[in-house]
């Protein structure tokens, strides 16, 4: 195939990133993909809590809530910190919360 404009595709290849760094994007922005996680977001960017504390505030199973967070922690978005029997859960950094704002005030114009 031709390329017809090739300082812009010289441009735009230049910018390209790896395959790798593609992969492990689509997985954070899978995790967007679910209501139930953004929900636990939102809460985790609050303040750190349990799957009991998470369950009840969503009203859902711990269970669920319990099969969100490891999908959530997997991608390294959530951490955990553990005290006596109950684990902690909290978001590993503010860049999530930066992409969920930027997400919410898009929808919002």
């Amino acid at each position: 195939m031709k390329i017809i404009d090739k300082q812009a595709f010289d441009k735009c290849k230049k910018a390209m990133l790896k395959e790798k760094d593609y992969d492990e994007m689509s997985l954070i922005f899978d995790m967007f993909g679910d209501s139930t996680r953004l929900k636990i977001m939102n809460a985790l960017f609050t303040h750190e809590l349990c799957v009991s504390d998470l369950a009840n505030l969503l009203e859902m199973s711990t269970s669920a809530i319990s099969h969100q967070l490891s999908s959530l922690k997997k991608t390294k978005l959530v951490t955990t910190r553990k005290i006596g029997k109950n684990v902690y859960y909290s978001m590993a950094d503010e860049h999530i919360e930066n992409i969920y704002r930027m997400a919410y005030e898009h929808i919002k114009e």
